[in-house]
């Protein structure tokens, strides 16, 4: 898979595309959805990530696996931009030979 540079949250892809061509409000959008408002407000905003319960909804228009990959390369890009330490062993397994 070819890494894309920074990708958008796929909350916002809800935001920008998907509520406005179904003409929904985020309370219309909620409801219909059977979430709470604030979890969906949390996910447009992109403080909370699209989980497997939300993507397997069918209103969002595209496939479960779609949502789930956009949040994945949103989040390992976000993660690779992290520095991370380095892993020091103080006991080395023993090598087999």
């Amino acid at each position: 898979m070819s890494q894309m540079f920074n990708p958008p949250h796929p909350g916002e892809t809800l935001r920008k595309d998907v509520l406005p061509a179904l003409n929904l409000t985020v309370t219309e959008a909620a409801k219909e959805l059977g979430i709470n408002r604030v979890t969906l407000s949390r996910v447009l905003s992109g403080k909370a990530g699209i989980s497997i319960d939300l993507a397997l909804r069918p209103w969002l228009g595209t496939s479960a696996e779609s949502w789930l990959k956009g949040q994945l390369s949103h989040d390992m890009w976000q993660a690779r931009r992290t520095a991370r330490p380095a892993i020091i062993r103080k006991n080395p397994a023993p090598s087999v030979a």
